[in-house]
């Protein structure tokens, strides 16, 4: 009875496997997790205060739509200053509740039933699912460990077709800490422009790049303004997860249709976070983005741990140059990535999140996050040498 009431496209999709293994875990004793992406950082008092002192002043009406005028012009400078993109703060930016809600209505937005989404894996695990929400259909495009996990235009240009009509690109990319040099991002957008593709960029993790490395935007590249959304949020670089706080940036138009999602259907996003956010820019800024860079140099000093770890185990890793993932093979193991993290999670209590969540590419592989404590790492790192030796 309960089927006729529920929407097919919504009961396609599989929940999360991410948290699949975190609800495993959340009543095991000694468990350490590596699976759920986020900093194990506090947001800086600075931020906190500024949302604490919004709520003290009697700050607590909605705001507009698109959110506070501040905060998005702190956004569009931030943009232009890091990324070379520029956008009008009235007309194209807006803020969202997360990324993740910008992603969901920049979809619902452009698609029209039956339009396809190139969608390069292995990849976040929201892209999908929201492509289907919006009556898309979804297309995977393979990328490789053998080429460290880069999206190659021919690839890509071989899974066109005439319903093709967004290319999601997320580099730094979850869950494969893979970066796109200048000259592949310039390929692909050759691709997109010959094609007639939109890119939508998701954009949260680019101040996560290492070893001087710095992620160009699509849409800092020549003819590529015109035809790109870029998205991203406060959550991984300035460690406020629980702040919900994203941004979309994108010619007008496309703002314009998402905005009128947006408003029906969340209204705005918290006030106090987008204080805290607009704090977050601005005395970054001004400081030079100093706990940013703290932050950053943290989640190196775990990155080289976790790589020498997995090699001094005899793992296949590619060393990841973004985001806070290590993507290690298990194909020694001869175990399926689901199998090899449910024994490790029930034999050694260590949460690593199965490849295959990410798309048919990430088969073969698991997910570590190192956004952890040292100590925990390395424990994490004794009990996983010890899985396999049983293997």
């Amino acid at each position: 009875m309960s089927e006729r009431f529920i929407n097919p496209a919504v009961s396609a999709v599989p929940p999360s496997a991410i948290r699949k293994f975190f609800d495993s875990a959340s009543t095991m004793k000694n468990a350490i997790s590596l699976g759920v992406g986020e900093p194990d950082f506090v947001t800086p008092f600075s931020v906190r205060n500024s949302a604490i002192d919004s709520l003290l002043d009697g700050e607590t009406q909605y705001t507009t739509n698109y959110g506070i005028l501040p905060l998005r012009e702190e956004i569009s400078r931030y943009l232009s200053e890091r990324y070379q993109a520029g956008y009008d703060p009235h007309t194209e930016v807006l803020v969202t509740v997360g990324a993740s809600e910008a992603i969901d209505i920049a979809l619902r937005a452009m698609l029209r039933p039956g339009d396809e989404v190139l969608i390069p894996e292995p990849c976040y695990i929201s892209y999908q699912a929201c492509t289907r929400f919006a009556g898309g259909v979804p297309v995977q495009v393979h990328t490789h460990a053998a080429n460290d996990f880069e999206l190659d235009a021919k690839d890509l240009e071989d899974c066109i077709t005439p319903k093709s009509k967004v290319l999601i690109l997320s580099y730094p990319n979850n869950p494969t800490g893979a970066v796109l040099p200048r000259e592949k991002l310039e390929a692909v957008a050759r691709v997109a422009i010959k094609h007639d593709l939109f890119v939508i960029c998701d954009e949260i993790y680019s101040e996560l790049a290492y070893d001087g490395f710095i992620q160009v935007s699509m849409a800092s590249l020549p003819g590529m303004w015109e035809r790109t959304m870029i998205i991203s949020g406060f959550s991984k670089a300035f460690a406020m997860t629980g702040f919900r706080l994203g941004y979309m940036a994108a010619p007008q138009p496309y703002v314009v249709a998402a905005a009128k999602i947006h408003q029906y259907t969340i209204m705005c996003a918290s006030r106090q976070s987008q204080v805290a956010a607009y704090y977050a820019l601005k005395h970054g800024r001004e400081t030079g983005y100093a706990d940013v860079i703290r932050m950053r140099e943290s989640y190196n000093q775990r990155r080289r741990l976790m790589l020498k770890a997995f090699r001094d185990m005899g793992l296949e890793c590619f060393e990841p140059r973004g985001a806070f993932y290590m993507f290690p093979s298990i194909k020694k193991t001869g175990l399926s990535s689901e199998a090899f993290c449910e024994k490790l999670l029930q034999e050694k209590a260590v949460i690593c999140v199965p490849g295959s969540a990410f798309g048919d590419s990430g088969e073969g592989h698991i997910r570590c996050c190192y956004a952890t404590a040292i100590s925990k790492l390395q424990e994490a790192f004794e009990r996983i040498a010890a899985f396999l030796k049983t293997c």
